[in-house]
This record gives structure tokens, C-alpha cells and sequence, in this order.
């Protein structure tokens, strides 16, 4: 995840392809993208939640800490609300992007409740959150790498 706009930034690469800035928006989607693919029949909702939670936290080095649920994790929870239908928009998208490569995309599942370290910030679909909330996580390496 590392977007930029079209407007000022991917406008530089007009007439030379090689000063196009890198990157593009999705990280806001991505559970409810991966989401989809349980409901077209792709994946399961057990492969769901390890692709999405578990499977990252131990590419990152941040498992056991982050990507479950146990004793001594972050209780980091999101409530999922597997029924709710969502149009992909930049123009209802919370990303600081112009565009959405998903525009108009129709999805069925939307977060409705994310806990950071056991507190609200988002409750309803709507940022309850505040600035100076997170901390910094020490990460050990891959562990498929071990």
C-alpha cells in the first residue's frame, strides 16, 4: 500500500512511463476484497481469516503479539459484518487518494467494529479512534524464514 494520485502525482509520468510514482490505494478494502472471495465460493472463512490475520502477523514478525486471539496478544478485533453490501468509491473511501481501483465494485461483507489493543476505534463503521493511540511493535523475522 503506497498510493498516490493521479491528479499531481501520476500525472509526472505522462510522456516518460519510468516517473509514474509507485503504488496504489487498497489496503482499506482488503479484508472485505478477501471477504468476497468467501462469499463467490473461493475460499473458506477459516482461509479467510488466516490469509487476513495470522498468515501477515507471522510474514511481519509480529506473531503471536498480533494475528490472534490468545493470552498476552494485542487484542486487536475486528466485528465483521458478513451480510452488509458496500459500492467500492473514492468517493466513500477513507485512503488520502483520488481514485479507487475497485471503483464501483459491489461487495457483500463490511467491518462494522475494529478494537486496537482491547479499544474501540471504530465502532458503527465510523473512526472513534485518536491521534497518539498506537505504539511502536518490535518485530522478530519472517517466521517462515526460520
Amino acid at each position: 500500500h503506497c498510493p498516490f494520485c493521479f491528479s499531481g502525482q501520476k500525472e509526472m509520468g505522462r510522456g516518460d512511463f519510468s516517473k509514474i510514482p509507485n503504488g496504489m490505494p487498497g489496503v482499506e478494502h482488503r479484508m472485505d476484497l478477501l471477504h468476497q472471495a468467501v462469499v463467490d465460493g473461493h475460499i473458506t472463512r477459516r482461509r479467510w481469516i488466516e490469509i487476513a490475520c495470522a498468515s501477515p502477523a507471522r510474514m511481519f514478525g509480529l506473531y503471536p503479539k498480533k494475528g490472534t486471539i490468545a493470552p498476552g496478544a494485542d487484542a486487536d478485533i475486528v466485528i465483521y459484518d458478513p451480510e452488509a453490501g458496500q459500492t467500492l468509491s473514492a468517493e466513500t473511501h477513507h485512503m488520502n487518494v483520488d481514485y479507487s481501483a475497485y471503483e464501483g465494485k459491489r461487495i457483500t461483507g463490511q467491518v462494522e467494529t475494529v478494537l486496537s489493543r482491547g479499544e474501540v476505534v471504530i465502532d458503527g463503521r465510523k473512526f472513534t479512534g485518536r491521534a497518539g493511540h498506537g505504539s511502536y511493535t518490535p518485530r522478530a523475522t519472517c517466521q517462515y524464514l526460520d
